[in-house]
């Protein structure tokens, strides 16, 4: 499938007859709710192009035989990379191979309950784009006492229907937010740690869920070796149900850091079967306008991981979201890629894309008050899915799943293999 960035006074039309595919099918793929564009809008075009696979030149590479692994030919692949001499390739220059062989990938969606229907009518929709679906349904006491905060049967129920594995996710989170003074109690305390992990595991087992999702933010620095020690009995005591961990993103070690600190990248990736880094919110809520996630920085980010585990165990974290915020007070408002893109429809404003950070963004008005949108979309989502293929990483995570995000779940169904069933 091809990505048309509109131009001035492009419209629909023009856009069917370029490609050869009908209007109706550009506005589903998109998420369009009218004929209308605005300049720099990136439309994902349901054409037959070709997946494109992003590979690394190593030594004794040859063109033929990249042809020859992804089932591809010179031709295709000299069109993939203009101004590219296949026949003078450097070690570590990245190209791109039309393929027949897809990307494989493990997936996994967060989902925060909600209304029943419309949750069960995701995840139908869904239901071949993912290998996971984490419940964030759990929390835990002060004494480490696990517990559900509504009923999810129903999900866990069609997730099994739909050959998806449900993750119980747990989180330090209460009504103030995340809470770091909670984390450090219970895992700097031996009984309340163990009631934690054996909480945690009877309602795994007991609710039928396949593993477990675990969401710890904010943990005191001083808490890092409690936290190894709770993931180890935790995986232990779960025997071969998956133990998948989310830790902010850094590109080094900063054991004191609040928020940062206490993730030991190695120790935990010893110690779970999948550890996810959260790659989003790079501009984040309150803060100045940026990008959400900048490619630059995910690969720094990518870098540093893998320094201390292997791409096997390693997932990336994706947005669909993006936020509005007002310049002069950074008041912050989360929305879907879906919506952001639109809202930028709606108020007939162009969208930008920065280079560097392989993101886009615009700028609109409110009054008086000057509002920067900074999401995510096709372009954006390409690029991260081609570092997950250069990298050979395990898969990525999707924050979250009732978020609307088309052109996404279409780029999964028709360019990637879905790995399913994924367990020790």
């Amino acid at each position: 499938m091809s990505v048309h960035v509109v131009g001035t006074r492009e419209n629909l039309w023009a856009i069917s007859k370029q490609y050869n595919v009908s209007i109706q099918s550009i506005i589903s793929v998109n998420g369009l709710t009218s004929t209308a564009l605005v300049p720099g809008l990136a439309l994902y075009i349901p054409d037959n192009i070709l997946p494109l696979r992003a590979y690394r030149i190593k030594a004794g590479d040859y063109p033929w035989k990249l042809a020859q692994a992804f089932n591809s030919n010179l031709t295709l692949m000299s069109a993939a990379n203009p101004g590219i001499d296949l026949n003078h390739l450097r070690v570590g220059q990245i190209i791109n191979i039309p393929a027949n062989i897809f990307l494989e990938i493990t997936t996994l969606g967060f989902l925060v309950p909600s209304a029943e229907q419309a949750t069960l009518s995701i995840l139908d929709s869904l239901s071949s784009q993912l290998t996971f679906l984490a419940v964030v349904n759990y929390s835990f006491t002060d004494k480490g006492f696990a517990f559900m905060e509504t009923d999810d049967s129903a999900i866990i129920t069609k997730c099994n229907q739909v050959n998806i594995t449900p993750l119980l996710m747990i989180r330090n989170f209460t009504a103030t937010g995340f809470s770091a003074e909670l984390a450090g109690k219970v895992l700097g305390n031996s009984t309340y740690r163990q009631n934690l992990v054996t909480s945690i595991v009877n309602l795994t087992t007991n609710r039928g869920f396949g593993g477990v999702s675990l969401d710890l933010e904010f943990i005191p620095p001083a808490n890092r070796k409690d936290f190894n020690l709770f993931l180890i009995e935790l995986k232990k005591q779960l025997g071969r149900l998956m133990l998948q961990v989310n830790v902010h993103a850094k590109t080094a070690d900063l054991p004191t850091n609040r928020i940062v600190g206490a993730y030991d990248y190695a120790a935990i990736g010893n110690a779970v079967d999948l550890m996810a880094v959260m790659t989003l919110d790079y501009g984040y809520p309150g803060g100045p306008p940026d990008p959400i996630s900048p490619i630059g920085w995910v690969e720094q980010v990518i870098n540093y991981a893998l320094t201390k585990i292997g791409p096997g165990k390693m997932l990336i974290a994706m947005a669909l979201y993006g936020y509005d915020k007002v310049v002069t007070s950074k008041e912050t408002k989360g929305l879907s890629v879906l919506a952001a893109q639109n809202q930028a429809i709606v108020n007939g404003t162009s969208i930008q894309f920065d280079a560097s950070a392989k993101s886009p963004w615009y700028r609109y008005w409110s009054g008086t008050n000057e509002h920067i949108v900074w999401f995510e979309d096709i372009r954006s989502y390409i690029e991260k899915y081609k570092l997950m293929d250069i990298y050979h990483l395990a898969g990525t995570t999707y924050w979250q799943i009732s978020l609307p995000a088309p052109q996404n779940w279409e780029y999964v169904r028709n360019n990637i293999r879905v790995v399913k069933n994924r367990n020790n």
